[in-house]
């Protein structure tokens, strides 16, 4: 039996974007004690991802040290007798667990001063690797392996009965289509399209006999809200009011998904339901939706991508010229394409 250990990451978005590493790796060994290392508030997602034994929760916080304490999360970890470590994360910190829990094999990327740390330290080549999930999933290989493409497919499981306790909960028990609006994006202002543009949208969607849900965190409150405002109810506003474990089960009930680059983007992909995926600051050449049935749409303008929380001009014309209009054409395409639901 093979013990691996994997550093994952702490965004939502990347720990999906980590799942063909994860399968991958089971493919590579045929009996393999496959454990990741994550933050709480990606374990929901882990624990969906059949490849992995076991979600083992980090106690640390976005940039924390606690030396202290990783000493000892290092010590719990070493009794597991892990043959090998993958590190995820470019961070110094990352890969302290692991050397201190005398991990023999240690595989990253090399940066942030990790030498010391890492005994098999990768130099990336971001021309023959472009996307985050190819970089994750090179790890797999030993070094200088070309990596095999296509990717392996994502997959989220979903619990039927679950799912359907959870709509009568929250009343959610209509018949009719179901569009999913996802409007938040933790990292910034500058990944998100405007209220009133998903408003728009969502009444569009209404006149032609879809029911339109709002899905975001309890960060999205404020958005989830105007747009049920402006949009005069229509779109029920659920943003909050889920954990993220209810919200890949709602998820995984839509014909179609409406959202921002953000981690629930990644998840409907990993859902494979249709999509339509709006990038402003961001960059689909790095982190683009893993599904043939997504749609990305972007204004190719001079200034972006910036990667900028916030836009550095004060325009945001990334954004704001990426009108409802364009995005409701792009859902008239997926349906005259049988994508999804053709009589909503």
């Amino acid at each position: 039996m093979y013990k691996i250990l994997v550093v994952g990451p702490s965004w939502i978005g990347d720990t999906v974007l980590s799942q063909p590493l994860l399968r991958r790796l089971r493919e590579r060994h045929s009996e393999l004690e496959l454990d990741v290392l994550a933050p709480s508030w990606t374990l929901p997602l882990l624990r969906r991802m059949p490849e992995i034994s076991r979600a083992v929760p980090s106690p640390f916080g976005h940039g924390e040290l606690s030396l202290a304490a990783r000493w000892r999360l290092a010590r719990e970890l070493a009794q597991h007798g892990y043959d090998q470590a993958i590190v995820l994360p470019n961070s110094f910190k990352s890969a302290l667990v692991p050397r201190l829990a005398g991990i023999a094999l240690r595989t990253g990327y090399a940066g942030e001063f990790r030498y010391p740390l890492l005994n098999d330290a990768r130099r990336l080549d971001k021309q023959a690797l472009p996307l985050m999930a190819e970089r994750y999933a090179a790890l797999a290989d030993p070094p200088g392996t070309q990596l095999m493409r296509p990717l392996p497919a994502l997959h989220l499981t979903v619990s039927l009965p679950a799912r359907s306790a959870l709509r009568e909960r929250l009343n959610l028990t209509s018949d009719a289509p179901l569009a999913v609006l996802c409007p938040g994006a933790e990292y910034g202002p500058a990944k998100r399209w405007p209220p009133a543009y998903f408003s728009d949208l969502g009444r569009r969607l209404a006149r032609n006999g879809w029911q339109i849900w709002v899905i975001g965190s309890p960060q999205d409150r404020v958005i989830g809200a105007e747009i049920a405002r402006l949009s005069a109810g229509v779109c029920v506003d659920l943003c909050g009011r889920t954990s993220l474990d209810e919200a890949v089960d709602l998820l995984s009930c839509a014909q179609l998904v409406v959202s921002n680059d953000s981690g629930l983007m990644h998840v409907a992909a990993a859902l494979d339901v249709p999509l339509i995926a709006l990038y402003g600051s961001s960059s689909p050449r790095f982190t683009p939706p893993l599904s043939t049935r997504a749609t990305v749409l972007k204004l190719d303008l001079p200034c972006s991508p910036c990667y900028q929380r916030r836009c550095p001009l004060q325009h945001f014309n990334c954004m704001l010229q990426l009108t409802p209009d364009r995005v409701y054409q792009a859902v008239a395409g997926l349906r005259a394409s049988a994508a999804i639901a053709t009589n909503p």
